[in-house]
């Protein structure tokens, strides 16, 4: 009988797959690993043999008994011009979520720009925004410049509608609700890693205990109870905007209606439900 493999041996061996077509493993991130012959046959070989695997339903949190998906689709706003880096938000989604205080993993963290007369354009996020920032005379990079404006930029998951990430995933692992949410099936994940380098937005980490990709929800569980996420509960200035774009009468439609928005990456394709409002400049 053939032994069962963990997850994690899973992950390594189709590390080993990838570097044994021969082909640049960002070209194999970019179409996707089921595309190369040698890489879908070791993947199918090996599935089988996944320890627990029997092909399990997505573990989704169970959302209210009324709650008809298809009738949702919900939609993002951040606005630059309020936001004032307090972390809240990011120590609000860390604790919502369970996601470790410690450590370089972050569903969302908060960014610092300063923009200078020469219109030169600096970042900073120490520890993701979640202790907010130093003042800007003890950053050394600054000294003698002329600072123009400075504005803080809430990040997160974009939830895009043709998101590469789910392009990628090999086994499955990641994937779309039927209301438009990006998930990633933690019984699934084997920790290879492909999403993570293929999202535009850095918006992945490994979860540092789970060792499985790991990325904002919007809370969902949070969300399909009629409740906001838990970011936009915590920012006091109203920075973060969230609603269900079917909803014309939503914040999040009155959001789009008023400002002047605008998306991440457009040229990207990735067609983000995350929207922004504010100072553009040097934005990522």
């Amino acid at each position: 009988m053939e032994r069962e493999f963990t997850r994690r041996e899973l992950g390594k061996e189709l590390a080993k797959a990838v570097l044994q077509v021969g082909t640049p493993p960002a070209l194999v991130l970019a179409v996707g690993p089921r595309i190369f012959p040698q890489v879908k046959e070791r993947i199918e070989k090996l599935l089988p043999f996944l320890k627990g695997h029997e092909e399990p339903a997505h573990h989704l949190p169970p959302p209210l008994q009324e709650y008809e998906a298809a009738k949702h689709r919900y939609g993002f706003g951040v606005n630059t011009q309020v936001c004032i880096g307090c972390g809240r938000c990011v120590r609000a989604c860390k604790l919502e979520n369970h996601v470790p205080l410690e450590g370089f993993a972050y569903r969302t963290w908060v960014e610092r720009y300063f923009v200078t007369e020469e219109r030169r354009v600096y970042a900073d996020s120490p520890t993701g925004g979640l202790e907010s920032f130093p003042a800007k005379e003890e950053m050394p990079e600054l000294k003698g410049a002329s600072i123009k404006r400075s504005f803080f930029v809430p990040k997160l998951c974009n939830q895009c509608d043709n998101s590469p990430c789910t392009q990628v995933c090999p086994v499955g692992a990641t994937f779309k609700t039927v209301d438009g949410i990006v998930l990633v099936d933690r019984s699934r994940c084997v920790g290879c890693g492909y999403c993570i380098q293929t999202c535009p937005y850095a918006a992945r980490f490994k979860h540092p205990a789970l060792h499985v990709a790991d990325k904002c929800t919007w809370c969902y569980h949070r969300i399909t109870r009629r409740l906001r996420p838990a970011c936009v509960e915590a920012c006091p200035r109203h920075a973060r905007i969230f609603g269900d774009l079917s909803d014309p009468q939503s914040d999040i439609r009155n959001f789009l209606r008023q400002e002047d928005i605008y998306v991440l990456k457009e040229e990207m394709g990735t067609y983000p439900r995350c929207f922004y409002t504010g100072y553009r400049l040097g934005v990522t």
